[in-house]
């Protein structure tokens, strides 16, 4: 008799031991917590001088500067409709907004205590001075710059007609820790963090070369900061990066060698694509782990039918449950390089026939995008995926010019980076 109360027994131990991992050790975001983003940056004061804290109202003076960062991500990171998917997705969990809408003026609700660092038990209470317009603004102007009343910056000789302080973490890469390096929590084993784009870049060759992150989200440029100021060296706020197809052209390198470069009928001819990590600070892809890269070659006839094809993912491959396990990560350090074969034996007719390489930067995966639309009312029509490299090789006797041609541009590349600028370190 004892035997048969064994297993219902067990049943109920599972049962409790699997309600106690999801309620009190499993996070329910994919992150855990740390002091800085664990809360919204305090309640801001409006500084003397200025008529609000909006990010219009230091436009009156910072025109150009207003102007960048109305196309940047920073100014949508709150509307973003990817961010509003996933967001949905969470169940509208308040930490999210701590990046993404990071000054408590801009949060609906103030957070009073985190039991035991458990997020979806939050003490909460409403916010009496929570502007929903001011939310929309997402990562603005005073989520940088403004704290205790005064306007923080680069500058030690600011003159302006509101209260100046010069803060020398402008200067540094910190100013982008707060939010680029999201920590894992329990039960959660990355490499890095989720979003470790920072942990990616510090010790690797550009910190170690003097770059910070602004040297490439944050373009230098000589201008007036403000209407009728001094022409000084500031920054562009631009913040360009996962989301831009020109930034992550520029992070990258190719090029395309055969073992041969005059293929003859019968041959069968090996092609290594060599992709280098040859512009970016941190691994690419980076941030958001479902980002990836494909690395495609395509051999097409003279109408342009696929006779054969191959593709090779870089990217994290996680799995997600019961307990989140970064099972292989692929992607490159700053300045390595991963080599992609591919052969094919070439048949008798060569009349128009090409190889065509091709690398691709997907945001997410088509499954993914399309779980997006039907279930958690993903808008917009915003590139999910673009191409980033793409070149064609004839599979014939003009390989081998094709080739030469390749080099002249990656020796252009080269120079470039031995230059040192890290605006101009791979091609586009």
């Amino acid at each position: 008799m004892r035997r048969a109360y064994v297993i219902p027994i067990l049943m109920v131990v599972l049962a409790g031991a699997t309600y106690l991992y999801y309620t009190e050790i499993k996070p329910v975001v994919i992150f855990g917590l740390r002091d800085d983003y664990a809360h919204a940056i305090p309640f801001q004061k409006v500084p003397d001088g200025l008529a609000s804290l909006k990010a219009e109202s230091c436009g009156q003076c910072h025109r150009e500067i207003y102007e960048e960062w109305k196309t940047s991500i920073h100014a949508h990171a709150y509307e973003d409709p990817f961010f509003q998917a996933y967001w949905k997705k969470d169940k509208n969990i308040w930490v999210c907004l701590n990046c993404h809408t990071p000054l408590e003026n801009q949060q609906p609700t103030l957070v009073k205590e985190i039991p035991r660092g458990r997020v979806e038990k939050a003490v909460q209470e409403p916010n009496p001075r929570y502007d929903p317009e001011y939310q929309k603004e997402s990562v603005t102007c005073a989520a940088c710059h403004v704290r205790d009343g005064v306007i923080h910056g680069p500058f030690e000789d600011s003159v302006a007609p509101h209260p100046t302080k010069f803060d020398p973490n402008f200067k540094t890469a910190q100013l982008c820790y707060r939010c680029h390096n999201v920590v894992s929590g329990p039960a959660q084993f990355y490499n890095v963090g989720p979003c470790g784009t920072y942990a990616e870049y510090e010790g690797q060759y550009w910190q170690e070369q003097g770059f910070i992150c602004q040297s490439c989200h944050m373009p230098e440029i000589e201008r007036p900061v403000a209407l009728g100021g001094p022409i000084r060296k500031g920054r562009q706020h631009l913040w360009r990066g996962g989301h831009d197809q020109g930034m992550v052209s520029r992070a990258i390198a190719v090029q395309v060698k055969a073992d041969t470069d005059v293929p003859k009928p019968g041959d069968r001819v090996g092609f290594t694509l060599t992709l280098t990590n040859a512009g970016a600070g941190h691994k690419i892809p980076t941030g958001d782990p479902d980002r990836f890269f494909t690395v495609e070659f395509l051999v097409e006839d003279q109408q342009g039918h696929i006779l054969e094809q191959q593709s090779s993912t870089m990217g994290r491959w996680i799995l997600w449950q019961p307990v989140i396990i970064e099972l292989y990560d692929n992607r490159l350090f700053p300045q390595t390089s991963h080599d992609y074969q591919f052969a094919y034996r070439i048949p008798e007719k060569t009349d128009g026939l090409k190889l065509k390489t091709r690398v691709r930067y997907h945001i997410l995966t088509d499954g993914q995008h399309e779980m997006l639309r039907e279930k958690y009312g993903l808008t917009g029509e915003d590139p999910y995926r673009f191409v980033v490299y793409e070149r064609e090789f004839p599979l014939s006797g003009e390989l081998k010019t094709a080739l030469e041609q390749q080099e002249t541009r990656l020796s252009h590349v080269r120079r470039q980076q031995n230059g040192n600028s890290c605006k101009a370190v791979a091609h586009s």
